[in-house]
C-alpha cells in the first residue's frame, strides 16, 4: 500500500467520525446557576475595583501623582473585558 493511499484513508477516517454537540450531564443546571452567579460577582467586584481606583486617582491627582495608577485601572478594566467574555472564548478555544 502506498503512502498516498494510507493518508487518504486516514483522512476519510477522521472526515467520518461523528461531531456531536455539547449537551449537559442529567442534574447540572445548578452549574449554570453557580457560573451564572460567579460571573456576577466578578463584575460586582470590577466595578467596586474601578471605583476605588477613581478614588486614587482623585487623591493622587492633587499631590500630582495621578498617573501612576493607570496600569492599575487597564488591568481593571482589561478582567472585566474576560469576565464579560469568558463564555465566548471558551467556545472558541474548544470550537464549539
Amino acid at each position: 500500500m502506498s503512502l498516498q493511499l494510507l493518508a487518504a484513508d486516514v483522512v476519510n477516517v477522521i472526515a467520518a467520525l461523528p461531531d456531536p454537540d455539547p449537551v449537559a450531564p442529567p442534574g447540572f443546571e445548578a452549574v449554570g446557576t453557580i457560573l451564572g452567579w460567579a460571573k456576577w460577582v466578578g463584575l460586582i467586584a470590577a466595578i467596586l475595583a474601578l471605583i476605588a481606583v477613581a478614588v486614587m486617582f482623585m487623591f493622587n491627582s492633587r499631590r500630582g501623582e495621578g498617573g501612576e495608577h493607570v496600569k492599575t485601572f487597564v488591568a481593571i478594566l482589561v478582567g472585566v473585558m474576560v469576565i464579560g467574555a469568558a463564555t465566548a472564548l471558551v467556545g472558541f478555544i474548544s470550537g464549539s
